[in-house]
């Protein structure tokens, strides 16, 4: 899908390449932009790809550097665009009874113990017969988190001295977390499927944009004494994201 900030309707087939090694910074996120020069474009046209990227569409007698200032008075919109993109859930095949899943680090099965029922992990959840285990487990899964992970914030949050103004737990598509310039934390309900350690590193990691707004070495310097395991914890994610939820 894409969404369009329209000024003007200009043709959609460009017919100039687009000028590469370009990027904005969006909150803490390097957003890739594109600029797609079109001699028939009356003005400029942004739009957020599905891939995230962002491409502006550059008017006859246009310039590059006109381009930049537009995409950059743009990015507002394009953070509220980026927050909607990953909250779209994606497409994913139905669960049954015999399926493993992760949770708090362990692969898990699925399992009904009487009809009407799923077990998992220590957790009995009442299930429809001949509904889809998955929205039944992952919904159980995204009560866990709402309760459990704002909980785990303050508490690292007092540890460490750092002020939060709000946690929010969502179903997001292509980010752990996230941290806003007022101290909000948004954290994914999947989080209740990593082991604990590598949970706290997310959680910590957003904590630590409270000092540092950026991904910049000063950054990391911050995360790594607050978690000095977090090449390990970065590693983990890579390497099981694709297998939850």
């Amino acid at each position: 899908m894409l969404w369009d900030l329209i000024f003007g309707r200009p043709p959609v087939s460009p017919v100039a390449p687009p000028v590469a090694g370009e990027w904005l910074a969006v909150g803490t996120r390097r957003v890739p932009l594109r600029l797609v020069r079109h001699p028939r474009a009356r003005r400029y046209l942004l739009r957020l790809l599905p891939d995230g990227s962002a491409r502006v569409t550059v008017p006859r007698g246009g310039t590059v550097h006109e381009a930049r200032n537009f995409a950059n008075r743009q990015i507002p919109w394009l953070e509220r665009q980026l927050q909607r993109l990953q909250e779209q859930p994606p497409v994913s095949p139905a669960w049954a009874v015999g399926q493993p899943i992760w949770f708090r680090g362990e692969t898990v099965i699925l399992q009904s113990p009487a009809p009407g029922w799923v077990q998992f992990g220590g957790e009995l959840v009442r299930a429809p017969e001949a509904a889809d285990l998955r929205s039944v487990v992952q919904g159980h899964l995204r009560r866990l988190a709402a309760r459990e992970l704002p909980a785990r914030v303050a508490e690292l949050a007092h540890r460490h001295d750092v002020t939060v103004t709000r946690v929010t737990v969502r179903d997001q598509r292509s980010r752990w977390g996230s941290c806003s310039r007022r101290g909000a934390i948004s954290l994914n309900w999947r989080l209740i499927q990593l082991p604990g350690p590598v949970c706290d590193y997310v959680i910590l990691h957003e904590l630590m944009h409270r000092r540092q707004l950026n991904h910049s070495a000063a950054f990391w310097r911050e995360v790594k004494a607050v978690c000095p395991d977090h090449a390990a914890a970065e590693r983990w994610l890579k390497q099981h994201a694709a297998l939850l939820g």
